[in-house]
């Protein structure tokens, strides 16, 4: 099945030519400005923009019947199902290893070197990294570590944009490398490469970018002043968790050696609820209840299908708008040009690198970004002989630095937010700008994504479909 086709057989067309196609663009991405540095909590707060941009779109459209049933193509795609199955089960999974005491197993372990300020900010970082290659989500590890970790480095005395910086760079680190992150999934799938060797692929860009985050959160650590002293403080953390470690350990295990998306995270839930059980860290009302005052059932599962819910119905909704310009034919038109000046490798990889970057900045999200490019990324990188697997690294080294580092996207949106959990402790929150800036992985990444795109740097000889 050809997960990247969305052509219709009659283009669209608008009232205003081309311009009618991208007003509703213009709108989306006005009204997600606007909300984002207002403060919008979650993706549902974009819901409504979205809605709008699509009535506009409607209006603007010539033939009605032909719109329903472009934007109807557009969120009923094989892979937006795919990523939504993919967050669906992550989330579950982050839940799980929230209610088990992963973190708190975790902070434990940082508790044991009675770290101060600037150790602290490291040990977050690398506690992080550790939660967001477990859970594959960037929003799930900022949601599980940051009300743990942000207002207990802020008694320590830790510099708050580095402490936050740090949360979201862990949260980077894994929605770049994770096997079950939904940017690698779908940068993986839109390519039509495999996921454990793509992954294993990647350790060339995320190690020096991992290794010199963790050089810049020192410094920045140790040579910036803390907003608070140090109250010594002693953190709080229990061991009793640290067995969970296995789920993570399987799921990778499961996607290194080929297996299917679905069964390596449903498995990997499977097993996570039996040992939880096992150990006593899972409590059995938590897999289900019922409240039967209320007339509802209560379960970790239905938590974790709950906290998709935002990210997937933004994502169906703006595939449907991405739809409808694809279908006013001013993609093609743009991958038509790339095309033609796509002569050598080197122009062929710059040309991609600069498409996703312009869909991610326009979409603002990293998989519709991918999904709107992967058509152009597979027809160029086929022609001019560009490995699945590089493609679908380059895709993924754009994506997850912008989305990380810029005040109007969403997890550096949702980082900021989360440091609310620091005001009964009087810790200060830290600005959006501040959380961006201090993602030392987005900038490792993006040093290393101009090195592969400039220098050629991670490329294979061997040219393997």
């Amino acid at each position: 099945m050809d997960l990247n086709k969305t052509k219709n057989e009659t283009p669209l067309t608008f009232y205003g030519g081309l311009l009618g196609a991208i007003l509703p663009f213009i709108v989306f991405v006005s009204g997600v400005i606007f909300i984002a540095l207002s403060g919008a909590p979650d993706e549902k707060g974009f819901w409504p923009i979205l809605i709008a941009a699509l009535g506009l779109s409607l209006l603007l459209a010539k033939d009605k019947n032909a719109f329903s049933e472009t934007v109807i193509k557009g969120m009923s795609e094989p892979i937006v199902m795919i990523m939504i199955t993919a967050w669906i089960m992550a989330s579950t999974i982050g839940i799980l290893m929230t209610i088990t005491g992963f973190v708190e197993a975790l902070t434990w372990l940082s508790s044991q070197l009675n770290l101060g300020g600037t150790g602290f900010v490291i040990s977050t970082f690398i506690i992080c990294c550790i939660v967001s290659l477990s859970t594959g989500s960037s929003f799930a590890t900022i949601l599980i570590c940051s009300p743990i970790l942000y207002p207990s480095g802020g008694l320590l005395g830790a510099h708050l944009p580095t402490l936050a910086g740090a949360i979201i760079g862990g949260a980077t680190f894994g929605d770049f490398i994770a096997p079950i992150s939904d940017t690698t999934i779908a940068s993986t799938l839109s390519q039509k490469a495999e996921i454990g060797p793509t992954v294993r692929s990647r350790f060339k860009y995320i190690i020096p970018a991992f290794l010199l985050a963790l050089v810049g959160y020192f410094l920045s650590a140790h040579f910036s002043t803390g907003m608070l002293p140090s109250t010594g403080k002693e953190l709080v953390g229990d061991p009793k968790g640290l067995p969970m470690l296995l789920v993570p350990a399987l799921i990778i295990f499961l996607f290194l050696k080929g297996k299917h998306l679905l069964h390596g995270l449903l498995l990997g839930l499977m097993f996570g609820v039996a040992l939880g059980l096992i150990l006593g860290l899972l409590p059995l009302d938590k897999v289900l209840s019922l409240d039967l005052d209320n007339f509802v059932a209560k379960s970790f599962v239905i938590d974790g299908i709950n906290r998709a819910v935002g990210i997937s119905f933004f994502t169906i909704l703006l595939m449907a708008l991405v739809a409808t310009l694809k279908a006013s034919g001013l993609v093609e038109k743009l991958v038509n040009f790339a095309e033609k000046h796509s002569h050598t490798q080197k122009h062929a990889e710059g040309w991609i690198a600069a498409t996703v970057w312009a869909a991610v900045m326009l979409t603002t999200h990293s998989i519709v970004a991918i999904l709107m490019v992967s058509e152009f990324a597979n027809k160029t990188g086929d022609k001019m002989k560009i490995t699945p697997q590089r493609r679908a690294n380059i895709l993924s080294l754009v994506v997850c630095v912008f989305p990380f580092l810029l005040p109007y996207f969403i997890p550096v949106i949702l980082m900021a937010n989360t440091t609310n959990s620091g005001a009964e402790f009087n810790v200060p929150m830290v600005s959006p700008l501040e959380a961006g800036m201090y993602n030392f992985v987005a900038w490792g990444l993006l040093l290393m994504a101009l090195l592969t795109i400039l220098f050629g740097y991670g490329k294979s000889k061997n040219i393997n479909k």
